[in-house]
């Protein structure tokens, strides 16, 4: 395990009794459920957690921002939780900007996300949808690209599109582990990596691996491909929590991670566990103790 604090990009919570998932619910029924706050604390014991980002779970899009806000209510029961990455609509193009100005109001939302991997392949470069993204750096706001494999290719062309937004690609763009998957994915993926304005963070592997025989020689190849493109510069860790226990236990996650990047240097281990997290969703502020009276 590591020796120093992590910081986790990449926590789901749920609260049924508040916020509608009818995309989960039809998707992944088994995890259509409340988890809250408590049940992430007990399964994440182990692990010594500096910090950690909550990350929007595809609700009903007219409630998004009410997850926003129930988020914001858990930074003050936990003050590890330094960040949301909440939902905004970027198919809406320049009208997003009414979105974000809301979002902004809340020092906790560090950067959105619109979940591209049940959209057609080609949504990701309509018009309308890089219009949007081009307004996220005037609010100083990233972007978390969650795709299929077979997306990947757009997704490149989307980044190309936009060089002055910055973009994280979550899941290692989810490849099929499951079928030991290489190519196209090896190929997008480095063609991705060539583009200085995206990140990949090292999360979601498991589940895209066979959830009940994988073990950690089946994702060994993708990880060192992953770094091999990136670097340690440009990798983040991600737990993907609670869907994560579809195959594993949070603490096995971080142990297979830290088994992969085993024999590295202090130094990279500590850009891919937390440096380059807090650089990246600007972690570093603000202090949880000013957020009170934040809402949306």
């Amino acid at each position: 395990m590591p020796e120093f604090p992590i910081v986790d990009t990449h926590v789901h919570l749920t609260n049924l009794n508040r916020i509608r998932y009818t995309n989960l619910q039809d998707e992944a029924p088994t995890l259509h459920k409340s988890v809250g706050l408590a049940t992430f604390q007990n399964h994440a014991q182990s692990i010594d957690i500096d910090s950690f980002l909550f990350m929007e779970i595809v609700c009903d899009f007219d409630n998004r921002s009410d997850e926003a806000q129930w988020a914001t209510e858990l930074a003050r029961e936990d003050p590890r939780l330094k960040g949301i990455i909440a939902c905004a609509l970027m198919e809406n193009g320049s009208e997003v900007t009414v979105e974000l100005e809301a979002y902004k109001q809340n020092p906790l939302i560090k950067g959105v996300r619109r979940l591209l991997q049940t959209e057609a392949i080609d949504f990701c470069v309509q018009p309308s949808f890089l219009k949007g993204l081009r307004c996220l750096p005037a609010f100083d706001y990233s972007f978390d690209i969650c795709v299929y494999h077979q997306h990947l290719s757009h997704v490149v062309e989307m980044v190309r599109a936009c060089p002055n937004v910055h973009f994280i690609l979550d899941h290692i763009g989810k490849p099929k582990i499951k079928d030991q998957l290489f190519e196209p994915w090896k190929a997008d993926i480095r063609s991705l990596a060539e583009l200085s304005n995206v990140h990949c963070k090292i999360s979601g592997m498991v589940t895209e691996a066979d959830h009940d025989t994988w073990n950690r020689d089946d994702l060994r190849p993708y990880f060192d491909h992953v770094i091999e493109c990136f670097s340690f510069d440009r990798v983040i860790f991600g737990g993907d929590w609670f869907i994560s226990t579809l195959a594993t236990t949070y603490a096995e996650w971080v142990a297979t991670v830290d088994w992969a990047v085993s024999g590295c240097s202090t130094s990279e281990l500590k850009k891919l566990y937390c440096d380059n997290a807090r650089d990246f969703y600007g972690l570093n502020s603000p202090d949880n103790k000013d957020l009170q009276s934040s809402t949306l």
